[in-house]
């Protein structure tokens, strides 16, 4: 990264850090790491982990099987907002080639704690520390772009995309997984509100050092669809009854409409 891009996310990321290990993320123990996401065996983050493993299920079984390469090469992945690189061991072991990206580096929550997968592999996956904006890649690199839970950290969702279809070959995809879907655009700002007020009373923080995006509307996909030429297919994988249920008990109790998460994926041409 570019020395005033370091600036630019230094206190985002101390930040980020911060909260994060107060939630109680990563461990010291390797089993933690090989057991996710199907698994939270620090038992901390479980609802969270849940839905991570039924998106990545989803996508392993749905999405991926059709997007194999016709000259029967491994399926190039690049993984953005990899964090710990769950997903990229994921997919290493199911025969891909993933590369992970992440802003942290930090080795219990962010791209070193990858080194807990090494034995599992015959090679460990390569790790790049890299803003979604500005990605150190070659061009038509890759079969498949995932943003991990990660798409809603953007601050011009136009230019992320833009740098996610320089990297992607011609007929490759894109994928968002586990961002926050909103109906209407006033629900998604009262619940960054909202967050932002409970960071400040939980942590002391806001953690608001970035112009983050934070939600997907279906009017911002389309703006991204006029824009790009791209057509998104929605996927919506099951959470559960409790999850399904949401929407209805928040409009009876009189709550704000609750996040949902899809999964939307676009197939590129160049």
């Amino acid at each position: 990264m570019l020395p005033e891009r370091v600036s630019h996310f230094s206190r985002f990321i101390r930040d980020y850090e911060f909260i994060r290990s107060a939630e109680g993320r990563g461990s010291v123990d390797a089993e933690y790491y090989l057991a996710l996401p199907n698994r939270d065996l620090s038992g901390n983050n479980s609802q969270q982990w849940i839905i991570r493993a039924r998106t990545f299920r989803y996508i392993e079984r749905h999405i991926l099987p059709g997007l194999k390469p016709d000259n029967g090469k491994r399926l190039r992945i690049l993984d953005l907002g990899a964090g710990n690189g769950w997903m990229s061991y994921r997919l290493a072991l199911g025969g891909y080639a993933p590369v992970a990206v992440d802003l942290l580096t930090n080795d219990r929550d962010g791209l070193g704690a990858a080194i807990h997968y090494q034995k599992q592999l015959t090679t460990l996956f390569p790790r790049v520390q890299a803003e979604l904006d500005v990605l150190p890649l070659m061009d038509d690199a890759f079969d498949l772009v995932i943003f991990n839970a990660s798409f809603h950290y953007s601050e011009d969702y136009e230019k992320t995309i833009a740098e996610a279809l320089r990297c992607t070959c011609a007929g490759g995809t894109i994928l968002i997984a586990d961002t926050p879907w909103y109906r209407n655009e006033a629900s998604g700002q009262q619940m960054v509100n909202e967050r932002r007020r409970s960071f400040t009373q939980r942590y002391g923080i806001a953690s608001d050092s970035l112009n983050s995006l934070e939600f997907l509307t279906d009017q911002r996909l389309q703006r991204l669809e006029a824009r790009f030429g791209l057509r998104w297919q929605a996927h919506t994988p099951s959470y559960g009854i409790r999850w399904f249920m949401r929407p209805l008990l928040a409009k009876v109790q009189g709550r704000r409409e609750p996040s949902q998460f899809r999964i939307y994926s676009a197939r590129v041409q160049k």
